[in-house]
């Protein structure tokens, strides 16, 4: 495949608050009604001085930012982002939440001014039971680490109620499953018994069976794993950690490639969350805006995180009255513009359209698997299980490292000169070497995914041929390789328009120093 040309632009940018000059206005407000200019300010939060904010009109504005988004890599171009299903996120969603029934409506307003608001809540809870099989769905939680918190925190109160929080002070889960699992239940105050992986790569039932116990209060786990390999005696690790007594939490992190085509409480599950900001096609951003929806039983539902949307005839209600309550994971009832985009992604897509979704998500996955095995230097983890995959792999390169001295970081530094978003690699530690961890979803065509392999295979090529090229990446962004050595000092980084402005100086006296 020929590659298209491609050079990022660049723009000696500075900063918006550098912008403007006096004067300049984008918009010209009407001057204020005699009784609010009459109305007494107490003294303590009047003003001393003008608001530090840049003097600019409103084209000037949407150029400086035009010019940055064109410095910016992101998901108009090919992202293959495994583990973080990528997807496009529908013009028509966002236009939704900007309308002023959402986007003006504050979570303290009485409940009968936000009848509207809460149907969308109670009707997508009722979307996402069917998906899953729990009884009751909250979004407080601001995506997956929180979710995984609330399970931590529902197990401990759960425990709490039955006098038995001082015995049952343990967490199973897999070296495989997301980090947020250990690390929340570790922050409920449970220890942490993390199950390595085998020859099947998955930890066996043999080890299971040993971890789990009177101690055990929870199993935590995500299925498939980051490797695409779906451990099917799922269902027997239920029974197992059941018997022990414990509760049984399912990570849906990986949802992509089984959505429609199982239900937690069937396999047994107590409870399971999903990543709106992922499987359903509500925008991830960076780093946020997230909602990871937490759903449970019956049996757990009196220890959610309060408030809880409830139905009573044809009203909508916010359930505060909940004495057994694990309490809140977050502010108010979650990332609500997040729910309503998710919301328009699953009645747009009806049971049919997920169930297809899912069925290509697993079919372009293995022709994206089949293409890579076809350039030498990468390797697929555990190479002897011959099971396909499933909606992501985790690969390796260091077949091509130990040739070219090329690691998976100087790789993902290169894609970006051809325009495409560097890849994912894997979560912490790593078991795999050099990993990387892609994954086709349905959103991508053959065309994208062929064009994203190409480039894969293109400098897999340039690793042999030219290897400083690769390492020295890149070359046609707007910014050459970023120093990770002013994030670790926090004399050199600033959060906010002062602590620039005062850092920005201190940096200038050091260097008129220097230089005298």
């Amino acid at each position: 495949m020929k590659l298209p040309q491609f050079h990022a632009a660049k723009w000696d940018e500075p900063l918006v608050m550098e912008l403007g000059r006096p004067g300049a206005r984008g918009q010209i407000f009407p001057a204020p009604e005699p009784e609010i200019k009459s109305a007494q300010i107490p003294e303590a939060v009047a003003r001393k001085d003008r608001p530090a904010l840049p003097e600019i009109t409103e084209f000037e504005a949407q150029r400086h930012y035009l010019h940055l988004s064109q410095m910016t890599l992101g998901m108009m171009g090919v992202s293959l982002f495994g583990t973080c299903t990528m997807k496009y996120n529908s013009k028509t969603s966002e236009y939704a939440t900007l309308r002023p029934q959402l986007a003006e409506v504050h979570p303290y307003q009485h409940p009968d001014t936000l009848q509207g608001v809460l149907e969308i809540i109670h009707d997508f809870d009722r979307i996402l039971r069917s998906l899953s099989g729990m009884d009751q769905f909250i979004f407080q939680a601001g995506g997956g680490a929180d979710a995984a918190y609330t399970m931590a925190a529902v197990a401990r109160a759960y425990w709490a109620d039955r006098g038995l929080l001082h015995e049952r002070t343990e967490m199973v889960t897999s070296i495989q499953a997301h980090p947020c699992n250990p690390a929340t239940a570790a922050a409920a105050g449970f220890k942490v018994v993390n199950l390595p992986l085998e020859e099947n790569g998955y930890p066996s039932l043999e080890a299971l069976k040993a971890a789990v116990g009177p101690k055990t209060a929870l199993l935590m786990i995500n299925n498939p794993d980051d490797m695409g390999i779906y451990n099917p005696d799922i269902k027997e690790w239920i029974r197992v950690a059941k018997e022990a007594g414990a509760l049984c939490f399912y990570d849906h992190a990986n949802f992509n490639g089984v959505m429609g085509k199982l239900s937690a409480r069937e396999l047994g599950f107590d409870a399971c969350m999903f990543m709106l900001h992922k499987t359903f096609g509500a925008p991830k951003a960076g780093g946020g805006p997230a909602v990871g929806a937490y759903g449970c039983t019956v049996d757990l539902a009196p220890y959610l995180p309060a408030p809880v949307v409830v139905k009573s005839g044809e009203r909508y209600a916010l359930d505060h009255d909940r004495p057994k309550s694990s309490g809140k994971i977050r502010e108010f009832w979650g990332n609500i513009p997040q729910v309503v985009k998710a919301y328009a992604w699953a009645r747009a897509m009806g049971a049919e359209g997920i169930q297809f979704a899912s069925d290509i998500s697993v079919v372009a996955n293995n022709y994206m698997d089949k293409k890579l095995s076809e350039i030498p230097g990468l390797a697929i983890s555990h190479p002897h299980i011959n099971a396909r995959r499933m909606e992501m792999t985790r690969w390796s390169l260091a077949p091509l490292a130990e040739e070219t001295g090329v690691g998976t970081v100087d790789f993902a530094n290169r894609m970006a000169d051809y325009g495409i978003d560097p890849w994912w690699m894997s979560h912490e530690p790593w078991i795999v070497a050099e990993p990387f961890t892609p994954e086709a979803g349905e959103l991508w065509s053959k065309e994208d995914i062929d064009h994203w392999i190409a480039v894969v295979a293109q400098i897999a090529q340039e690793a042999r041929d030219n290897p400083q090229l690769v390492k020295s990446a890149p070359h046609n962004q707007p910014i050459a390789q970023v120093k990770g050595d002013a994030f670790e000092d926090p004399a050199k980084w600033a959060m906010t328009w002062r602590a620039y402005q005062r850092k920005k100086a201190a940096a200038g006296r050091q260097a008129d120093t220097g230089t005298k």
